[in-house]
C-alpha cells in the first residue's frame, strides 16, 4: 500500500529539491507523482513500504526541524539588517500598491458586512 509523505502544493522549489536529495542520499526508495494538468493535483512524494514510509518520516521531520531553525535565522537577520518593512515601510516604498491592497480589504470587508448592517 503506498503511503504519501509530502503534498507537494505550495512546496517551494527548493525545498522539494533538498528532500529528494535527502532521500537519495539516505538511500530512501520513493516515487514522485506529478501535478495535474489543471492543478487540482499538485502532486507528492510516496514510498511502497510501511518501514520505508517510518525511516522516510523520520528523515523528513528532522530536515524540517533543521529547514525551520534555517529560515527562521534567514528572517532574524533581515529584520536585523532592514529589509524586511513593516506596513509604514511598504506604504513608504510602494505606496499605490499598498493602498490598493487597503482599498481592496475595505470593499471586500463592506461587502461581507453590508447584509448585516442593514438590518
Amino acid at each position: 500500500m503506498p503511503y504519501q509523505l509530502m503534498n507537494l502544493r505550495h512546496v517551494p522549489d527548493d525545498e522539494a529539491d533538498e528532500i529528494r536529495a535527502l532521500f537519495e542520499s539516505e538511500a530512501v526508495v520513493y516515487y514522485e507523482t506529478p501535478p495535474s494538468r489543471w492543478g487540482i493535483s499538485m502532486g507528492g512524494i510516496w514510498v511502497h513500504d510501511v518501514e520505508e514510509a517510518a525511516r522516510a518520516k523520520a528523515l523528513l521531520q528532522a530536515y524540517q526541524r533543521e529547514r525551520l531553525r534555517r529560515q527562521r535565522e534567514t528572517y532574524h537577520e533581515e529584520c536585523e539588517a532592514g529589509q524586511v518593512l513593516g506596513f509604514w515601510g511598504r506604504l513608504r516604498h510602494r505606496p499605490l500598491t499598498t493602498l490598493m491592497a487597503c482599498l481592496a480589504i475595505t470593499v471586500i470587508l463592506a461587502l461581507t458586512l453590508a447584509p448585516y448592517l442593514n438590518l
